[in-house]
């Protein structure tokens, strides 16, 4: 559908809407310009882009000016400059984060705390190349859907790409011997480099990146543990926020025009996601055609102290990634005799043996990476200060956990000179799956 404006004798092919006449913009300003080639083409001509906006009327103009001011000071480029915490060169790496010290103790820290929670959820985390022959690409689909945003290299004649993702090397790894049903689900955490060729114009300090990681992880399972699963990825999702006192809204993105594998497998992913969401008693929107092109997600966004959101999180359900790297497992009842496979070249969706079900795979992204999170942090807590990143202590992780059954030792500490200071000592009782998470951030934040 396209729909088409008129202002006087103009008319524009846009979404709109456009003012009847300029009557209605009392007050205006000009925001910033750019340079853009005509029709997105470097071949053509460099045209000056400027950017406005209007009010009806001055109070709205300078209510719009204040909170502009607002949001610089809690802008996560100036202060982790001011704070030697991160920067960017924009010529030597556009997109790519140079960490400082201090920098990296923060970033450092939030990865060992997702790593414990991942042990804690029963995920085993793995280590992948970060390039591969582009064949992989190919067979995963993203060549031919996302090969604009992929790195390219020339490796003695043969294209190879830089990874921008973790999904198609896990499913090298799960293809790697016979599964059986006994090992699903199979959990696979990633915290690998990935590199994406982002536009330039459409970098934004950590929020767009060309170089990052994030705390990555795919499930491989049964279909019937489908809805068991996004629930309990969901909870996870839930705990960590709360940890971080984020406020998160949930939308389940369906599919895109560009996309793999037939309507019957996406709407029954959809369905799958829909369930989960509804059965969790969160609430969610619909958010139509904003699917990943392999799969439906749920995207979870995150809003900050100006009441913006940022996407940080998702979950997402592929059924076309298992199908195309013929990602089978033993069903119950089938003798547990070896089977040997000649490997070789690729071959698709060819059928292993009768013997075999298809697995389904979800991709789970808590927080989208530490240095999406260390922004989210950063722009989320008013002020500058290096101490507005909080800490995960007492308070916090109690009003995080149910109370159980077993006694854990809390240390409540206090800061002197940037250091944590033993303060008070008090025992609690809490749920053994939560005591070895203690343990384990006591040793990361505390040393002990």
């Amino acid at each position: 559908m396209t729909s088409c404006y008129r202002c006087g004798d103009l008319v524009d092919l846009c979404r709109g809407p456009h003012l009847p006449n300029t009557n209605r913009a009392k007050a205006f300003m000009v925001t910033k310009n750019s340079a853009a080639y005509w029709l997105g083409d470097q071949n053509l001509d460099s045209l000056q882009r400027l950017y406005g906006i209007a009010f009806p009327n001055d109070k709205l103009l300078k209510e719009y000016k204040k909170f502009q001011e607002e949001a610089a000071k809690r802008d996560h480029r100036n202060i982790g400059k001011q704070q030697e915490l991160m920067m960017f060169h924009p010529v030597m790496s556009p997109g790519c984060c140079f960490w400082f010290p201090l920098g990296t103790r923060v970033y450092n820290k939030l990865m060992d705390f997702m790593r414990s929670e991942y042990r804690l959820r029963g995920f085993q985390e793995v280590v992948t190349p970060n390039m591969y022959d582009a064949r992989l690409f190919l067979a995963s689909g993203h060549y031919q859907n996302y090969k604009d945003d992929m790195y390219s290299l020339d490796v003695e004649k043969q294209e190879w790409m830089l990874k921008p993702m973790n999904c198609p090397g896990h499913f090298v790894m799960f293809d790697a011997r016979v599964r059986s049903y006994k090992e699903l689900p199979l959990r696979y955490a990633d915290f690998g480099v990935l590199h994406r060729n982002e536009a330039s114009g459409a970098l934004t300090g950590l929020t767009r990146v060309r170089r990052f990681q994030q705390d990555d992880a795919h499930i491989f399972c049964r279909p019937d543990q489908i809805k068991s699963e996004v629930a309990s990825a969901l909870d996870f999702l839930d705990f960590v926020y709360k940890i971080f006192g984020f406020k998160a809204s949930y939308a389940l993105s369906t599919r895109p025009k560009k996309a793999l594998g037939s309507k019957e497998i996406w709407d029954n992913a959809e369905v799958q996601l829909k369930a989960a969401l509804d059965q969790s008693g969160r609430e969610w929107s619909l958010n139509p055609g904003d699917g990943a092109f392999y799969g439906p997600k749920i995207d979870i966004r995150l809003q900050d102290a100006m009441k913006r959101k940022h996407q940080c999180g998702t979950i997402q359900l592929d059924f076309n990634g298992p199908i195309r790297f013929n990602l089978q497992y033993r069903k119950e009842g089938v003798e547990e005799t070896e089977d040997t496979e000649e490997k070789g070249e690729f071959k698709g969706a060819e059928e292993k043996n009768a013997k075999g079900a298809m697995s389904v795979v979800f991709k789970r992204i808590p927080i989208g990476g530490s240095a999406a999170v260390f922004k989210a942090l950063k722009t989320y807590r008013p002020g500058p200060s290096l101490s507005t990143v909080p800490s995960i202590t007492k308070t916090s992780v109690e009003e995080a956990l149910v109370a159980a059954k077993t006694k854990v030792t809390f240390l409540e500490v206090e800061t002197v000179k940037g250091l944590p200071v033993k303060k008070d000592v008090t025992t609690k009782t809490i749920d053994p799956y939560f005591a070895a998470y203690i343990k384990d951030v006591s040793k990361a934040f505390f040393g002990k």
